[in-house]
């Protein structure tokens, strides 16, 4: 099967079951959402939703977050990943979204990505939720579950596997196209144990076809070396049973 057919089966498999897939960060407001795709870097997004309800309810606005000190932010977020360097960004990125964009998140990718914690993926992630921008941003999960179905070709960085993304999906899909990865990476396509057993898109994924191939051909030949490992040893039991008897009969 050719990328372009695996593409195709992507988006109408996807499209069909999980039209409305989204993210599953809690938030009510761009800059709730800034907030929580900050803090989700290497970190879970049920982590951040047990963290954010306080954190919102103290900072309910990107002012009362710029007139916060780091050392009281910390103290909400600090059971997440790198809560040192988060409070230290928050409070940048609320300063400057306060003195620079007048309170607002601003919507291009490259004015995002001036914001204190806010690289290439977390702006791709606001420009496509909030704006509807056909941006595809690129995690671990979206990272794995494109490599191993097929969808990208020797992308060896998270760039390489946005770009390869971008160029092959229909240009109406990139923004829901993102979430159908990362959920498939998070529930299904696990990095370590993957479930391809369960696994709809199984039939036409690239990393199924090759290990369950391989696996399948291995067990068939272990099979046949044991069966011919039987058989010679079947054999030579029948040789020594039928020369024990025939040396009983000579003894008679």
């Amino acid at each position: 099967m050719n990328k372009q057919d695996r593409y195709k089966h992507f988006v109408e498999y996807f499209s069909t079951h999980q039209p409305g897939a989204e993210t599953e960060l809690h938030y009510g407001n761009p800059y709730e959402l800034l907030v929580a795709v900050i803090l989700s870097a290497q970190c879970t997004d049920k982590r951040i939703n047990q963290v954010t309800p306080a954190l919102f309810d103290r900072f309910p606005t990107p002012e009362s977050l710029a007139e916060a000190s780091v050392d009281e932010v910390f103290g909400y977020i600090r059971s997440v990943s790198y809560p040192n360097n988060k409070a230290k960004h928050l409070v940048g990125m609320a300063k400057m979204l306060v003195d620079v964009f007048n309170s607002e998140v601003p919507a291009t990718q490259d004015e995002l990505q001036k914001l204190p914690g806010v690289g290439r993926k977390t702006a791709n992630v606001i420009a496509s939720v909030v704006y509807e921008a056909q941006a595809i941003a690129v995690d671990t999960h979206v990272f794995r579950v494109a490599n191993r179905i097929g969808l990208t070709t020797n992308a060896k960085t998270p760039l390489a596997v946005e770009k390869q993304l971008l160029k092959n999906l229909p240009p109406d899909v990139p923004r829901i196209a993102h979430h159908w990865l990362i959920l498939h990476g998070r529930y299904v396509c696990l990095a370590r144990n993957p479930k391809c057993e369960i696994c709809p898109i199984s039939w036409f994924c690239k990393y199924y076809e090759r290990t369950h191939t391989e696996a399948a051909l291995q067990k068939a030949e272990t099979l046949k070396i044991k069966k011919v490992k039987d058989q010679k040893k079947k054999a030579a039991l029948n040789k020594i049973s039928k020369e024990l008897k025939k040396r009983g009969g000579n003894n008679g």
